[in-house]
């Protein structure tokens, strides 16, 4: 049986916390919007922030979020997009360095992984991706950082992209997608898992067994070895339904 230690390994949340829909099914009725922050990280274990792939923001606002969550919870960070989505990948050390320099430190233990995002155009070639993780910190203000690239063509699939990732220390992510690859590392550490196929229609966004089926493959990911984690985000898909899937995962977890 898996330990209670064991569990605190397995992070499991959305992509963010501001959804219209979800004030009519997630968030108490006339819940301030000022508050709705304090109220997800209180349901969930992790958010995927995705403001900061499209804005900079300033160290006060990491600050604020760090203040306003619980002692445990995690936010994963997309990297800003002007360091992926470009033609060369050899030249994002400035905007990479202007991320990983703009605050982020400031969230301290609250700081997951940083997700690289990139295009579902981009395809794979050894010689430039690899000039792209050379450019890759590994701390910021004396904090470890992890990287987790979501990567979205078929390309990746090429049996030179996991051994060249692991290589720098990255995780790849496994994606559960209609649209995009599902890439599986078993031998990293960190499992990152993006589950996008949540429909409109079922109160939990997926099928209560495929639920379950994600639940013990989490359990069975970090019963391997104490440095073992997983994050499991539902985002995408039917959106409005991601709160209800991952409350309801991470009840199955609890079981």
């Amino acid at each position: 049986m898996p330990t209670n230690t064991s569990l605190q390994r397995i992070r499991v949340g959305v992509g963010g916390w501001t959804f219209e829909p979800w004030r009519d099914n997630f968030f108490p009725k006339g819940l301030p919007h000022s508050q709705e922050l304090h109220y997800a990280s209180r349901q969930l274990t992790a958010i995927e922030v995705n403001g900061t792939y499209y804005s900079t923001f300033k160290p006060a606002t990491f600050a604020k979020w760090r203040d306003e969550t619980p002692d445990g919870f995690v936010f994963s960070l997309k990297a800003n997009r002007f360091a992926t989505t470009r033609k060369v990948l050899a030249t994002a050390g400035e905007s990479i360095q202007r991320f990983v320099g703009s605050g982020i430190a400031q969230l301290g233990d609250k700081l997951g992984p940083l997700v690289w995002q990139f295009m579902p155009t981009k395809q794979f070639d050894a010689a430039d991706f690899e000039a792209f993780l050379k450019l890759l910190p590994r701390a910021v203000d004396g904090r470890p950082l992890r990287h987790v690239l979501d990567v979205r063509h078929e390309s990746f699939l090429s049996p030179e992209y996991l051994p060249l990732a692991r290589r720098y220390g990255c995780t790849t992510v496994h994606t559960d997608s209609h649209k995009f690859p599902a890439i599986a590392d078993e031998q990293g550490d960190l499992a990152y898992i993006r589950l996008m196929r949540s429909e409109p229609d079922r109160a939990t966004g997926y099928p209560p067994e495929l639920l379950g089926q994600w639940a013990r493959g989490a359990r069975a990911w970090v019963e391997k070895g104490p440095a073992k984690e997983a994050f499991v985000f539902l985002i995408n898909g039917a959106k409005e339904r991601a709160p209800a899937a991952a409350t309801e995962l991470i009840r199955r977890l609890a079981i």
